[in-house]
């Protein structure tokens, strides 16, 4: 057991160990490491003739109230996101699990289409990514303080660090808190029931569960995955 106030590495550069396809008991094709750094290689991933989800979890231990830190970054147009409390047996982490948003907020829009998407939840430019959809935001709920926010252009690293107690959660990026929230309180509750989630009952509802990281058919970079419980 890990003594509080520690620090344990969930991705080391060295093993895969522990991680695996959520509603799995492997790693999916494409997901590797090179270089010390655990990638999604799209080429391998399309090479086998998989079915499952790309989507992964740290399936080794489940956390509560945790720090998590880590280390990504994305090509151009790409997009992932970073999971918690991940509980396996729906169709995907999406319906239940917070995300840590992750994406090309420069390119993104230029290269994929919105606008069907985004007109399903009363967007003004549907064109555009939105503030929920942006790095750092606790996807479709929080955006990002946009006067703390920094983010390194793509093909370069950045930080992201993930605080959740029940009190508060923060998300911060590159140093800075970019998001704080209190989660299960009424502002919340509202927000959950109000755009994205108002059809998937259990989004957000478990307190504890796995870690887990998206596929989203883009290549992607992680290192120095690292949690600290509270």
């Amino acid at each position: 057991s890990i003594a509080e106030d520690e620090w344990t590495y969930l991705f080391d550069g060295t093993t895969t160990e522990g991680w695996r396809a959520y509603n799995g008991d492997s790693l999916p094709p494409g997901w590797v490491i090179k270089d010390s750094v655990l990638t999604f290689d799209t080429q391998l991933g399309l090479e086998q003739n998989y079915k499952g989800g790309k989507d992964i979890i740290y399936g080794a231990e489940k956390f509560d109230n945790f720090e998590l830190y880590l280390e990504w970054k994305l090509p151009k147009g790409g997009n992932s996101g970073i999971f918690y409390h991940v509980k396996e047996g729906y169709g995907g982490p999406p319906e239940v699990s917070p995300e840590y948003q992750l994406i090309d907020d420069e390119n993104y829009a230029a290269i994929h289409d919105l606008s069907g998407y985004n007109s399903r939840f009363g967007a003004k430019n549907p064109k555009e990514l939105q503030d929920w959809q942006k790095t750092g935001a606790d996807y479709a709920m929080h955006p990002a303080d946009s006067t703390q926010k920094t983010l390194n252009p793509v093909g370069e690293w950045n930080s992201s660090t993930i605080v959740f107690t029940p009190e508060k959660v923060e998300h911060w990026l590159n140093g800075k808190k970019i998001v704080e929230f209190v989660p299960w309180s009424e502002d919340w509750q509202k927000k959950k029931n109000s755009g994205k989630w108002d059809n998937a009952p259990d989004y957000g509802k478990f307190k504890t569960g796995y870690i887990g990281l998206q596929d989203h058919a883009s290549p992607i970079w992680f290192r120095n995955i690292k949690i600290k419980k509270l």
